[in-house]
């Protein structure tokens, strides 16, 4: 294996963790705090709306958004790292 393989194979393996690790983030707040705790969070109001309500149906799609923004910075630092940046 050449060393241009060697480093596209590390620049793709941490690509792989960033999107797994965001996608997990993404997972927890869209399933956990909109399904699974929706109880516990209903009792906490924000704005006059229950919180799990609120995740349900505003707070995952915020939280994707936000993290869009962060693997896009991530993105970046790691295209420098790695010399594929234009």
């Amino acid at each position: 294996m050449s060393d241009k393989q060697k480093h596209a194979t590390a620049y793709w393996k941490e690509n792989l963790k960033y999107l797994v690790i965001l996608l997990s983030i993404w997972f927890l707040v869209s399933y956990g705090c909109g399904i699974l705790f929706k109880d516990a969070l209903n009792e906490i109001r924000l704005g006059g709306f229950k919180l799990g309500f609120w995740f349900a149906q505003q707070g995952s799609i915020y939280v994707f958004v936000i993290l869009i923004f962060v693997y896009v910075r991530l993105m970046n630092k790691l295209d420098k790292k790695y010399g594929f940046n234009e």
